[in-house]
């Protein structure tokens, strides 16, 4: 079968194309799924090799370029009605996206909202003309200048991860690991033992067992080759890996993660470490605002 698109290290790959396996992703499986389900779905129907899910954005190395992509994929569904996702980050299909079944609706959708977004660009340029000739120091737009399911705070937190010293990043993945249940948590890193970083123990009821587990800086993509390395320095040792990297995992990695026979190696990427480290407060601050809605039509029945 003809590939739908491909991605290069500098050209924007064929975002109609990118749209439809997106929708038959979602066909697939079952009409709703996660972001890491859907995007490992899309990379599974066009067969995108692992040099292809290595590329990274030129602004931040921190992000894949198909994962990129995918996320602007699934927004201009989502905004020409084919899409819809809920506040766990679930994207499912919409009656209008189960009956999209060749590129001529998908292209529909990203011409409806090619022309949405050059007059939404219109207007911004139009509002910072009226702002200059009035002195105004600030203007509401409504222009986005992301995918919808792209998070800024998590590009600027791996940033910060990706400049800690290696040593410093062990005992962060420590200190997470300590945090999250486990118990006699050791790092290894300066041992050179075959790439295992440290060890820890992890009680499940009445079972103890013991983790090793690999942490990495990566700007990019973990693939195949990585996880069968680590699963190399396990073999005799443990019964269980777990890899954490500020990087991705391609669809390969995955597979080869949890491939029948093998140690099952669990799998932490830079998205989740930032939910972890954000769900555990360490190092990330969230602040709740309180929103406040008047209903006058309340007072006007009294």
């Amino acid at each position: 079968m003809k590939r739908r698109f491909e991605i290069d290290a500098e050209t924007l790959p064929d975002l109609p194309g990118m749209m439809l396996v997106t929708v038959e992703a979602l066909k697939d499986l079952g009409g709703s799924a996660t972001i890491q389900e859907l995007d490992e779905k899309v990379i599974e129907l066009e067969g995108v090799p692992e040099a292809e899910q290595a590329f990274t954005m030129p602004r931040d190395e921190n992000r894949t370029r198909v994962n990129y992509y995918l996320a602007w994929a699934r927004t201009y569904l989502k905004r020409g009605g084919a899409l819809d996702n809920s506040s766990r980050g679930i994207w499912a299909l919409t009656e209008t996206g189960s009956g999209i079944a060749d590129l001529d609706g998908t292209q529909a959708i990203y011409d409806q909202v090619t022309q949405e977004e050059r007059e939404r660009a219109r207007q911004k340029r139009l509002a910072a003309k009226l702002a200059e000739a009035h002195k105004v120091s600030e203007v509401e737009v409504m222009a986005d200048d992301g995918p919808e399911d792209e998070e800024d705070w998590k590009s600027v937190l791996l940033a910060v991860l990706g400049k800690m010293p290696p040593d410093a990043f062990e005992r962060l993945s420590q200190r997470l690991l300590r945090e999250a249940g486990f118990t006699k948590v050791e790092v290894r890193g300066k041992s050179g033992d075959g790439g295992i970083d440290g060890v820890g123990v992890l009680r499940v009821n009445l079972v103890s067992f013991q983790v090793y587990f690999q942490c990495k800086r990566w700007k990019g993509s973990v693939g195949s080759k990585e996880i069968r390395d680590f699963r190399g320095a396990l073999q005799g040792r443990a019964d269980k890996g777990l890899f954490i990297t500020t990087g991705h995992f391609t669809s390969q990695a995955s597979d080869e993660a949890t491939r029948d026979g093998a140690i099952a190696i669990d799998l932490i990427d830079g998205d989740r470490l930032c939910e972890l480290l954000k769900d555990n407060k360490l190092g990330v601050e969230t602040r709740m605002i309180e929103e406040v809605s008047i209903h006058a039509d309340w007072f006007e029945g009294l």
